[in-house]
């Protein structure tokens, strides 16, 4: 009697329309993704930024495929056509099975009353199961719909709303997911299985294949014939497993992180579309080429890659790759040591200063230069010496000693503060910390840095169109360098992936141990930057910047002037081109540029003769430390000097023979003397070192020797740069 009391009242009650709308209701929904568009509106990738569920679109009943309505209604509500929201039949039938005790095969909830708990939380199933308050409570908002809403609306609805397995929320996340297909796609044993899940999300496959397969019977009528059990077993274990892994991303080579800080500065959410400044045919492009290059160089022990143009006018990133294939990591914005890219910015400042030309001559010679730590070093990548080279052909051709003896002479504290001022924000130590190795590129930039850097210099010094960092003069004269394939080909030959058949300017550099290798260039439009090594920070295995990013460098740079070849910049106000010649012809006589007031005709050169020798090793100040693991007689200094000709080794006042032949010495602990004397017994050169370490058992005095084996001392100093150049 309660109970026809109760369904009586439920008939009584007048609706009250206090629901949404089905268009508010769609409006709200939010899909858990964020949606990439290029700048011409092409959709380039979709990302989740919504952890709480994995919801898509909301998909249009029409778009659904008719045999998953027909499966929920079969098995959630068969008279859901018929009846106002509350189906009496159902609530009787499950009141007189719980009164007595027998088993309720289906619930009383209609599809109507379920969708009332997904827009309601409150109404919503609990874990303590289901109550007579909530049920009426349910019936009330279920017959407010149906007073509102047509059957399809509520139908549509509920497919959207609904929870399926796990995280999946809606039928569109959920067939992507479980079956890789559109709701629209859907087969009868799909159908059954999706249909299934929507009673029990979290049941065991064995259960949802069971009630599924019993589900694909019952309409067998209906459905076209997908009967076979074994078969339905098989897709719900091939979905499960499907629905375990993350699913497949397109191949563009934007990471989710890119995405994520692109909308979060728009002020996006999960479900937006946001629109970018990329350009999806040089994107899809740029990808191919970096997956291309880095097959090739998989022999190589190389695995990972990045690339990013950007337009030197604008501004504008027109491509991103943050990697080759390799999940979320960004090699866009990672950090990685700089190798030999940040000298162009160091003989800039040099040439905006009026220490040097581009004619100018440098000392390409050993040295070994005292530090805090021990003695720094720096060798030229092939580890060979030109005795002299002018500063177009150390940049071009990227030599090591002579960029370390710029620095010296421009001062590091000024170099580090012009780097920052580029934009290079990672270097946030003092500069001391880097040392003069920062001139090799010791310090940590990020490639996005490093080429909006670039693109300073390509427009002449002006950083973002408003603000000049570099001197206009001195940008000229360092892209004209940077483009000279002549002067390149002393380190690179004529021929190499850097020579371009329109105008560019280029750098190539890597890291200590072949962990970075970078190839970062300009034309008079696109500024495009190169990044190869491996995330994990292995070495690559004989890897060079001309083999290694300079060949998708290249082919991107190639790609962007398909239609129209980069012209070279017009001279700015300031410079002139003067014929030099260098005496002794240490490099052909040429037309250079110079900034005004700068200009030569003749570089000379002293003579070898006339040079100011100079002691290579030990160096002043110096601490060598004895090996306590290899025996005395073995341990040997060698004393190297400079324009030694003529002149004798004096070690703490005894003689140690000629400089100009290869001289070793077996070290005794304490501090020492070392001087280059003349004829007439005069010094020329001195250095003052110390020696660490117990002396060797009967080793009373120094002994000397002409014979150049090799030396078993350790120098507390780093006796290899930390930023070797490429060839």
């Amino acid at each position: 009697m309660k109970i026809l009391a109760w369904l009586l009242l439920l008939v009584a009650l007048p609706v009250h329309a206090a629901v949404p709308t089905p268009q508010e209701v769609k409006a709200a929904w939010r899909s858990s993704d964020t949606t990439l568009l290029d700048r011409h509106g092409e959709i380039l990738a979709t990302v989740r930024v919504d952890m709480a569920g994995r919801r898509l679109g909301w998909v249009a009943l029409d778009d659904i495929s008719p045999t998953l309505g027909r499966a929920v209604l079969q098995a959630e509500d068969q008279r859901f056509m018929e009846h106002g929201g509350i189906d009496f039949q159902a609530i009787g039938k499950a009141a007189w099975d719980n009164l007595f005790g027998q088993q309720r095969t289906r619930g009383a909830s209609t599809i109507t009353m379920q969708l009332a708990g997904l827009l309601d939380p409150k109404l919503a199933p609990r874990s303590k199961g289901r109550t007579w308050a909530r049920k009426w409570d349910q019936a009330l908002a279920a017959r407010e719909l149906e007073a509102g809403w047509n059957k399809r609306q509520i139908l549509e609805a509920y497919l959207n709303l609904a929870s399926y397995r796990g995280e999946l929320q809606g039928i569109g996340a959920a067939a992507r997911n479980l079956f890789g297909k559109a709701p629209s796609g859907l087969d009868a044993g799909e159908a059954a299985i999706l249909a299934s899940l929507l009673r029990a999300p979290t049941a065991p496959p064995r259960t949802v294949a069971k009630r599924a397969c019993a589900l694909a019977r019952e309409l067998a009528g209906e459905l076209e014939p997908r009967t076979d059990c074994a078969a339905i077993e098989w897709e719900v274990d091939a979905a499960f497993a499907r629905t375990a892994s993350a699913p497949a991303s397109a191949p563009t080579g934007v990471t989710p992180q890119f995405v994520r800080r692109l909308g979060g500065a728009v002020g996006s959410s999960s479900g937006s579309v946001v629109r970018s400044t990329l350009d999806a045919g040089l994107q899809r492009f740029a990808v191919a080429t970096l997956r291309r290059h880095l097959a090739e160089l998989a022999g190589r022990n190389v695995g990972d890659g990045a690339v990013i143009v950007i337009d030197n006018a604008s501004g504008d990133v027109l491509a991103y790759v943050a990697n080759g294939g390799a999940g979320e990591v960004d090699g866009v914005t990672a950090l990685r040591q700089a190798g030999s890219t940040l000298k162009p910015f160091l003989y800039e400042l040099a040439l905006e200063r009026g220490q040097l030309t581009a004619a100018s001559l440098l000392d390409d010679t050993p040295v070994d230069i005292p530090t805090v730590g021990g003695l720094y070093v720096p060798q030229n990548y092939d580890h060979q010496y030109r005795d002299a080279a002018s500063v177009r052909t150390s940049l071009a051709g990227s030599l090591n000693v002579p960029a370390v003896r710029t620095l010296m002479l421009t001062g590091l504290e000024r170099f580090h503060e012009r780097l920052r001022a580029l934009g290079i924000t990672s270097l946030t130590e003092a500069p001391e910390f880097y040392g003069w190795s920062l001139a090799l590129g010791s310090g940590d930039v990020s490639l996005l840095e490093l080429a909006q850097a670039y693109r300073t210099l390509a427009n002449g010094g002006v950083q973002d169109g408003k603000r000049r960092v570099l001197d206009a003069r001195a940008s000229f004269i360092v892209a004209d360098i940077l483009s000279d394939r002549a002067a390149r080909s002393t380190t690179f030959g004529l021929s190499n992936e850097l020579a371009t058949g329109f105008w560019s300017a280029v750098k190539t550099g890597t890291s200590k141990d072949m962990r970075d290798n970078w190839c970062v260039g300009f034309s008079d439009r696109y500024t495009v930057g190169v990044w190869v090594g491996n995330f994990d920070g292995r070495s690559m295995w004989d890897v060079s910047g001309v083999s290694g990013a300079a060949p998708a460098w290249r082919d991107v740079m190639d790609y962007l002037h398909r239609d129209r070849p980069s012209r070279p910049p017009a001279a700015p106000p300031g410079v002139v081109r003067q014929t030099v010649r260098f005496a002794p012809a240490v490099e052909p006589e040429r037309s250079e540029w110079f900034v005004r007031g700068t200009e030569v005709a003749l570089v000379e050169m002293l003579p070898p003769a006339k040079r100011a020798p100079r002691i290579v090793y030990p160096a002043a100040d110096s601490v060598i430390a004895l090996d306590p693991d290899i025996p005395a007689p073995l341990q040997r200094v060698s004393l190297r000097a400079y324009g030694g000709a003529g002149l004798r080794w004096q070690l703490d006042g005894t003689d140690a023979g000629p400089a100009d032949r290869g001289a070793t010495w077996a070290p005794l602990a304490g501090e020492h003397e070392v001087k280059l004397v003349g004829e007439d017994g005069r010094a020329v050169a001195a250095a003052r070192f110390e020696v660490r370490g117990a002396a060797a058992p009967g080793q009373l005095a120094s002994t000397f020797s002409t014979s150049t084996g090799g030396s078993a001392i350790r120098s507390s100093g780093n006796g290899v740069n930390s930023g070797e150049s490429e060839r």
